[in-house]
């Protein structure tokens, strides 16, 4: 037994590792990610079922101009002093007696209430379908800031690896300098530090790249993201060249293509349509209706012979009973609005409020997206011209680092402004790295709204 568990456990190591294995070999585009995370986020699964809600309420809709029709039996006993319910006559007697009915009804007239309600429902429908989309464009870009946080994280570890490999080569030909007495031990002691510091920053670089690729995993609901790794695309050029564009130009595109200005002008055809329905519990109703009954008795019947005497015969089959007792009754019920409490007025009232408000919203919602496509256009003209700038101190910053390194390897420099050169370098990398993702997030942005997502999004 011993030796099977025992077997069992180097098994499921070696699957696990297997496991392993096959997911490093798994790297994610940005585009991979963005679909998985529009197929799988509880989120937007949500928002897929508050369609098929609205999808329901719709068909309700639709089912109020179809007519009502309800069935109904009994079967009852009946003990003591009763009423035959066939002959009428009272009787101290035990009965039994079955009765059956059929009721019908149409709204024939009312107010058109029916038909805005169904009207206001495809258009709920549509909302729906709108609100999803901008839930699915939303998790797009949350995914691509993401997934450009981790490219970034990663630079960011490879420059501060680069920079501990520079540091301990120095520090290996340093120990070889303070023997040979070129320069003071105390040099040696800063590159020391120098190096833990190297290896601190590294911690902690690795550490942002974990967090980073959690995060986009938890965003993609992914339940194996021990392995969990993206593709290194860090190309920084705006392909669509959508800074050529001018703010005017991507505004008038995006009132054509922008989901919340659709969601806010549909939400305002709703709220118009429940002014509407509330302005028709003012009009009269007019129904129309039909019912069927018929009934049977199992007792038995008095019935009186020639001369007057009363005998005893038992009932009649009770298909025939069925059949003599049936009865009909239709037609027209008309229902006029008097007075009801102001509670229509109110609720009419109520609904223009809504409806004021949701112009309101529309108004608010497409000074939003002008103000939103100036300030994003600002934002990444300025993030261009500030990575552009990054670049340029990076290349100087290098240069001066350079020429340090060339006076400190002959003497002419000591550690202390070598590393202060070495420290200003490595700062200006990180800006680079920082600046050129900002800058192609901040394009991102831009192109969605000029209508070109990350991702065409299919709605179902």
């Amino acid at each position: 037994m011993k030796i099977n568990k025992y077997n069992s456990l180097i098994f499921a190591m070696l699957f696990g590792l297997g496991l392993s294995g096959q997911a490093q070999s798994k790297q994610w585009t940005l585009e991979e990610c963005v679909r998985y995370a529009l197929e799988n986020n509880i989120t937007i699964k949500l928002s897929e079922l508050d369609v098929k809600n609205a999808d329901i309420d719709k068909k309700g809709a639709l089912g109020n101009y179809l007519p009502s029709v309800n069935g109904n039996a009994s079967h009852s006993w009946n003990i003591g002093l009763n009423q035959d319910v066939t002959t009428g006559i009272l009787r101290n007697q035990t009965t039994q007696y079955s009765s059956v009915g059929l009721n019908a009804g149409v709204d024939i007239y009312k107010g058109l209430q029916n038909q805005n309600a169904y009207r206001k429902a495809k258009l709920s429908i549509i909302a729906s379908q709108y609100q999803l989309l901008k839930m699915q464009e939303d998790i797009s870009l949350n995914v691509a800031s993401a997934f450009l946080q981790i490219l970034s994280n990663k630079e960011d570890l490879k420059v501060k690896k680069e920079q501990l490999s520079i540091d301990e080569k120095r520090f290996a030909r340093s120990e070889e300098m303070v023997k040979a007495g070129t320069i003071p031990r105390g040099d040696l002691y800063d590159l020391k530090a120098t190096v833990a510091t190297d290896k601190q920053n590294i911690a902690v670089s690795e550490n942002n790249l974990l967090i980073s690729k959690l995060s986009l995993a938890q965003l993609l609901q992914l339940k194996e993201f021990a392995d969990f790794d993206v593709v290194d695309d860090t190309n920084a050029k705006d392909e669509h060249n959508i800074l050529a564009q001018t703010p005017i130009e991507i505004y008038d595109k995006a009132k054509e293509t922008r989901t919340e200005l659709k969601l806010a002008q549909t939400n305002l055809e709703i709220a118009e349509k429940n002014v509407a329905i509330a302005k028709g519990a003012y009009q009269p109703t007019l129904r129309g209706f039909y019912g069927f009954n018929t009934r049977a008795s199992y007792s038995d019947q008095v019935r009186l012979d020639a001369a007057g005497n009363p005998y005893t015969v038992g009932p009649d089959p009770i298909f025939q009973q069925f059949s003599d007792n049936k009865g009909h009754n239709f037609g027209l019920q008309l229902n006029v609005p008097i007075f009801n409490g102001f509670s229509v007025k109110n609720n009419v009232e109520r609904n223009k409020v809504s409806l004021e408000k949701s112009k309101i919203d529309l108004e608010q919602k497409s000074l939003d997206l002008q103000r939103n496509v100036y300030t994003a256009f600002t934002d990444a003209r300025g993030a261009l011209n500030t990575y552009e700038s990054a670049t340029v101190t990076l290349e100087a910053r290098q240069q001066a680092y350079n020429y340090a390194k060339e006076k400190y390897d002959v003497g002419l420099m000591n550690s202390f402004d070598f590393t202060q050169a070495q420290t200003l370098l490595t700062n200006a990398q990180s800006d680079v790295i920082r600046t050129k993702y900002d800058y192609m997030f901040k394009i991102k942005i831009l192109e969605f709204y000029f209508g070109i997502p990350i991702v065409p999004i299919i709605t179902k």
